[in-house]
C-alpha cells in the first residue's frame, strides 16, 4: 500500500502541473505501483491519498475508489475539510486522516503487508498505523527539507518539516531513495542511526512512447516563435522559485550566440491553475519573454499534456538541449526522460541530478546561480552537432539503466525484507516459563540461532535473571524490565548498565510525585516497595481498580500509562514508558525499528509490544486480557503453550527448524 497525500493523484492521464504539488512524485507513485501490481508474487497494490472536492480541478478526486488496472486501485480518504489543500496546509488534517485511514484498514478483509509512505506527512500516518496494527512502513522522502536549508532556501514551516522527516527516517523499516547523494549526504544530515535501512533504487523512465492523434505543441511552435525551425532549448518544471526558471531565461537573453542558435521552450505547469507563488513566477517569465531581445524566441505555452511533452522531447533531440536549472533537485525524473529521448542535458550540480548525469554521461553540470555558466553550457552543446549527437546517443543507452520493472522487483524484495524480523523480544513469566520441555526447546533454539534475543518483563532485572537461571533459559542480549521502564544493556566488561538516555526520555511529562499523591487518595493495595522504580508505581487489584486509577489521573491532568496484567497486577508508568517504547529505544541503537522485531507474550503488560512490533507470537496459554488484540498480518496465535508456542511461532517465520515445532497455529492475515 502506497500513501501519498499531496497533489492531484489519479489514474492516467495525470494533469501534471495542475497544482504546485502535482509533480514528479505522482508519476513515481503510479509507475511504481503499476509495475509492482504486475509482478506474479503481488496480490494487490493500493495507492491511498486524500479525497477532496475541487470542481475546477476535475471530479476524479472526489471519488473514494478508482480502479486503475488489474490489482491496482486508488483509495481516497476524506478528512475534515472537503477542499483541495496545498502540502503546507495539510497539517491540520492529519489527525482526521489518520483516524479515517485506520478505520478503513480495520474494515479490510486483508490488511497490507507493508506501507510505502511518500514524503514525511505520509510517514507520520504510517507510523500511527504501525503502532496500532504493527504494519511496517517504508519511506521515500522525494525531497528533504534539511537540504533545502543547506542550499539557503527558506519556506514557511521548514523547521516542522525537518522534524517530521527526522521522525520518518528514525521510524521507517527501510528508506528507499533514488540516488547516492540522497543516501549518503542528504540523509546523513539528520544524524539518525541508519544501519542498513537505506537502499538506492533508481526509478524508471516515465512512459513517453505515446503516439499523437493530432497536432501537438511541437507542431504549433510558430504561435510563439519567429523561427520555429531552430533547435529547441527545453525546460519542464513547475513554476516555483526553487526551479530557477527565470535564471534560465536571463541566461538565454544574455548570450547572443545562444539566442541566435536555438529557441527557448518552457513547459511551466498549467497556468490557469497557478497559485500565488506560481503566478508570481509565471508573471516574471512572461515579462522577460516579452522584452525586445526575446520576443519571438521564447515559448511559454499555458497548458500541455503528456503527448505535448513527448513531442517536445523528440523535437529537442534534433540539435537541442534540455536544461534543469533548479537551485536543488532531489532526483530529476525529467533528466532521465530527456536521456531516453536522446536529448543532451545541462543540469544543476546540486542534489541527485549530479548522480544521474554522471551515471549516464549525457550532459553537463552547472552551478544554478551562475547564469553565464548555464548559457555557455547550453551553447557548447547546441553549437556542436557532433557533441550533441554523442551526448544524445549516451542518453539513450544510459537510460536503459533506469527501469520500472527492475525498480518493482527490487522494491518488493525490500518490502519482504522489511517484514522479516531482525531480533526477538520475549516476556518471561508464562511465556518462556511454565513448561520444562518447552523451555528446553527454546534454549536449544537459542544455541543454534544468531538472532538477537531481548527479554521484556514486568520483573526487575535481578528477579528476571534468577528466573532465567531456574528455568535453564538463555541470558539475553539486553533486558527490558519493570514493564518497559528500564532498558539494561551489556557494559562490555561482562556486566550490565542501565541505558540513561532511555531513562531521561521517560522523565519527559512524568510527574511521579504528583501521580503518587493522587494514587494515595485511592483505596489501593501497593505492591512491595522493592518493586517501585523511578518510572513505575505498582499495585495489586482488579480491572476495576485499574479503571479507577485511569479516571483519577485523567481528572488531575497527570499523564501516565496504566497497565493491568495477570488478572491482579496494576502498573502505573511514565507516559512514554512501556515495553514497546523500550524496544523502540533498543532498536534505534542498531538502526532498526519496531517493524524489525518479533515479540512474544501472554498477558496485558505485553499488549503494546504485541500490537506494535512487526511480528508477534501469542502463546497458546495467553490470558483473556489479550482476547481483544486486533488480528493483523504478522500476528501468530500458537496452539502450544509457553516456550513451545514461541518456538512454533519462530518456525512459522522461518527462524526455527520445523521438525520440533507445531505450526498448526493460526497465522493472522487479516
Amino acid at each position: 500500500m502506497h500513501v501519498a497525500l499531496g497533489g492531484c493523484l489519479k489514474g492516467p492521464p495525470v494533469s501534471f502541473g495542475i497544482t504546485a504539488d502535482t509533480g514528479g512524485h505522482i508519476s513515481y507513485v503510479l509507475e511504481a505501483a503499476a509495475h509492482q501490481a504486475a509482478l506474479p508474487g503481488v496480490d494487490q497494490v493500493t495507492v491511498v491519498t486524500r479525497l477532496f472536492e475541487a470542481p475546477h480541478l476535475g471530479d476524479a478526486y472526489a471519488r473514494a475508489h478508482e480502479n486503475v488496472a488489474p490489482g491496482l486501485d486508488i483509495r481516497r480518504i476524506a478528512t475534515t475539510s472537503p477542499d483541495y489543500l496545498e502540502k503546507e496546509a495539510l497539517a491540520d488534517e492529519m489527525p482526521a486522516f489518520a483516524d479515517a485511514f485506520c478505520e478503513y484498514l480495520a474494515g479490510l478483509p486483508r490488511r497490507p503487508d507493508v506501507i510505502h509512505a511518500h514524503f514525511a506527512d505520509a510517514a507520520a500516518i504510517a507510523a500511527v498505523v504501525q503502532r496500532r496494527y504493527g504494519i511496517p512502513f517504508v519511506f521515500t522522502p522525494h525531497a528533504l527539507g534539511i537540504d533545502k536549508r543547506g542550499q539557503g532556501m527558506t519556506c514557511a514551516g521548514l523547521d516542522a518539516r525537518i522534524e517530521g522527516e527526522h521522525a520518518a527516517i528514525a521510524g521507517a523499516a527501510a528508506i528507499v531513495v533514488s540516488t547516492r547523494d540522497e543516501a549518503e549526504r542528504q540523509l546523513g544530515g539528520y544524524a539518525v542511526p541508519l544501519g542498513r535501512r537505506v537502499h538506492v533504487v533508481p526509478p524508471g523512465v516515465p512512459r513517453r512512447d505515446l503516439i499523437p492523434t493530432g497536432p501537438t505543441l511541437a507542431d504549433r511552435l510558430s504561435t510563439w516563435l519567429d523561427h520555429p525551425e531552430r533547435p529547441v532549448i527545453l525546460a519542464v518544471a513547475r513554476p516555483v522559485a526553487k526551479k530557477n526558471l527565470a535564471a534560465l531565461v536571463r541566461a538565454y537573453a544574455a548570450h547572443d550566440g545562444l539566442r541566435d542558435a536555438a529557441n527557448l521552450v518552457i513547459l511551466a505547469g498549467q497556468h490557469a491553475f497557478a497559485g500565488a507563488e506560481e503566478a508570481a513566477v509565471l508573471a516574471e517569465l512572461i515579462a522577460l519573454a516579452a522584452t525586445p531581445a526575446l520576443k519571438g524566441r521564447v515559448a511559454l505555452p499555458p497548458r500541455h499534456d503528456a503527448l505535448d511533452v513527448a513531442a517536445l522531447y523528440a523535437r529537442a533531440s534534433a540539435g537541442g538541449v534540455f536544461v534543469n536549472p533548479a537551485l536543488h533537485e532531489p532526483f530529476g525524473l525529467t533528466l532521465i526522460e530527456a536521456a531516453a529521448a536522446g536529448v543532451p542535458v545541462v543540469a544543476t550540480r546540486h542534489g541527485g541530478a549530479s548522480d544521474i548525469v554522471e551515471t549516464i554521461g549525457h550532459g553537463l553540470l552547472v552551478d544554478p546561480r551562475d547564469e553565464r555558466a548555464i548559457a555557455e553550457a547550453a551553447f557548447s552543446i547546441v553549437s556542436d552537432p557532433a557533441r550533441q549527437e554523442r551526448l544524445g546517443r549516451a542518453g539513450r543507452l544510459g537510460a536503459r539503466g533506469y527501469c520500472w520493472h527492475r525498480y518493482a522487483a527490487a522494491s518488493v524484495a525490500l518490502y519482504a525484507a522489511a517484514a522479516t524480523p531482525r531480533f526477538l523480544v520475549s516476556d518471561i513469566d508464562n511465556t518462556l516459563t511454565g513448561c520444562r520441555e518447552g523451555a528446553a526447546a527454546f534454549a536449544d533454539w537459542r544455541r543454534q540461532s544468531t538472532l538477537p534475543f531481548i527479554v521484556a518483563t514486568g520483573r526487575g532485572i535481578e528477579a528476571a535473571r534468577l528466573i532465567l537461571r531456574r528455568w535453564h533459559l538463555p541470558m539475553p542480549d539486553a533486558f527490558i524490565t519493570d514493564v518497559g521502564t528500564t532498558l539494561t544493556l551489556p557494559d562490555g566488561a561482562g556486566g550490565w548498565r542501565e541505558d540513561q538516555d532511555y531513562a531521561r526520555a521517560l522523565d519527559r511529562g512524568w510527574d511521579r510525585a504528583g501521580v503518587a499523591a493522587v494514587l494515595a487518595t485511592l483505596d489501593l493495595a501497593p505492591q512491595p516497595a522493592a518493586t517501585a522504580r523511578r518510572h513505575k508505581i505498582s499495585f495489586f487489584g482488579d480491572a476495576g481498580a485499574a479503571d479507577r486509577i485511569r479516571r483519577a489521573l485523567a481528572a488531575a491532568g497527570l499523564p501516565a500509562r496504566v497497565v493491568f496484567s495477570h488478572g491482579r497486577l496494576i502498573d502505573v508508568l511514565a507516559p512514554g514508558g512501556g515495553k514497546a517504547a523500550a524496544i523502540a529505544a533498543f532498536a534505534a541503537r542498531h538502526g532498526w525499528t519496531l517493524a524489525d522485531a518479533v515479540a512474544s507474550g501472554d498477558s496485558g503488560n505485553d499488549e503494546d509490544m504485541l500490537a506494535a512490533c512487526g511480528h508477534a507470537i501469542l502463546v497458546g496459554n495467553a490470558s483473556d486480557e489479550l482476547a481483544h488484540l486486533a488480528p493483523r498480518p504478522g500476528l501468530y496465535r500458537a496452539r502450544r503453550h509457553h516456550a513451545a508456542g514461541v518456538v512454533d511461532g519462530l518456525a512459522m517465520l522461518g527462524l526455527a527448524a520445523t521438525d520440533a515445532a507445531d505450526t498448526r497455529g493460526v497465522a493472522i492475515a487479516a
